[in-house]
């Protein structure tokens, strides 16, 4: 742990037991150091430095706060009681997480830890993170270091406009239960393509159109509960405007059931509030209601066949002497007993009521369902 003070630069700054207060101007020249082993209150200029801060204590917690914002070149943190930040921060070369994490209030999130273009980070165990928001103002691809309490739980992404800042912050909760969001959000409100939405963790992240993000997940995500294999798993967004759980997609998977990375599809994260891991339903998962009435009473109007829409299909409907009597590709649920094939007197007109047979193949995997149907009016 260093213990000694480096300035070139500092006028207008009181010390006591408690905290260093800055309400002039503190500059750290190049080669320069300084050590905080109490809290910062920056009420002053803290902007141009060069050299290395330090933030170190083995007993208590430190703070940074104040009305105006540090920048760091260089920063290491060495609490073991973790460093809170009541203002935002920044990094504009480097920072070491030694011991302890960087908490922000969440709450409060357009207060985080804030890494400056070409900024980066190293973590010395796994565990060390921003519990809380932090953003990142570049234009190239970054890994956000946040967490929640002991679980580092990065979000990487690419910013492809210059000069904006993206922010995420990881949130080890579930999100029909939020702890500081004004909504919930219910994972059973979910688009039809959607079987299953995670309840034990979520982010928020906010960037500018066309990002794509890539989650992380570990044992404790329980990815094995949610999908049978990767190609099943999705990340999934809850969109704001239409307050349901949405597919952004699986552009690329790496990793196992217990550990790995999932690339979501280009979104626009001005219309999600947060992500998550989610499923998409599966053949075996298809539901199929054999009866319908197509007699303009608007109930049980057409065949339909509950996540059809997630596969490419072909779809043939027999009658009992086994003659094609309507025959779809990529089904859509839209069969109201109107014969559309075959050799049949009424051609485009309803069919009489009765029991009929089906076929329904879907594609890539060719798996071909047969079974029944009664058309009833």
């Amino acid at each position: 742990m260093k213990n000694y003070i480096f300035i070139l630069l500092i006028s207008n700054v009181c010390f006591s037991q408690q905290a260093l207060q800055n309400s002039g101007n503190i500059q750290i020249h190049q080669n320069g150091e300084i050590g905080f082993h109490i809290d910062l209150i920056n009420n002053g200029t803290f902007n141009q430095n060069l050299g290395l801060a330090g933030f170190y204590n083995t007993n208590n917690p430190l703070s940074i706060s104040g009305t105006e914002i540090p920048r760091f070149f260089d920063v290491e943190v060495d609490v073991v009681n973790h460093l809170f930040l009541d203002i935002n921060t920044e990094v504009a070369n480097s920072l070491a997480y030694i011991n302890g994490d960087i908490i922000t209030p969440r709450n409060t999130p357009n207060i985080s830890l804030d890494y400056l273009e070409n900024a980066f980070y190293v973590i010395e165990e796994n565990i060390k993170n921003t519990d809380g928001y932090a953003s990142f103002n570049g234009n190239i691809e970054f890994s956000f270091p946040i967490g929640d309490d002991d679980k580092l739980r990065p979000l990487i992404t690419t910013n492809n406009i210059p000069n904006t800042i993206i922010k995420a912050a990881y949130f080890n909760e579930d999100p029909n239960f939020p702890s500081i969001f004004t909504t919930s959000f219910n994972t059973n409100s979910i688009e039809s393509i959607i079987d299953e939405v995670s309840i034990l963790e979520f982010w928020d992240f906010d960037g500018p159109d066309n990002s794509f993000v890539t989650l992380t997940w570990d044992s404790d995500s329980d990815i094995d509960i949610l999908v049978p294999d990767l190609l099943s798993l999705r990340v999934v967004g809850w969109h704001i405007a239409d307050q349901e759980w949405k597919d952004l997609g699986n552009s690329n998977v790496t990793g196992t059931l217990t550990e790995g990375t999932i690339d979501s599809f280009l979104f626009n994260p001005l219309d999600y509030e947060i992500l998550t891991f989610g499923s998409l339903v599966t053949e075996d998962e298809l539901e199929i209601y054999n009866l319908f009435s197509p007699n303009g009473d608007g109930t049980n109007e057409t065949f339909v066949i509950k996540g059809i829409e997630n596969f490419e299909n072909e779809l043939k409907i027999y009658n009992r002497w086994g003659n094609i009597v309507y025959d779809a590709s990529n089904y859509q649920n839209d069969w109201d007993g109107t014969s559309n094939a075959g050799r049949v007197v009424r051609r485009n007109q309803k069919l009489p009521a009765g029991t009929y047979f089906y076929t329904l193949e879907l594609k890539p995997s060719n798996k071909t369902t047969t079974g029944w149907l009664y058309l009833n009016y």
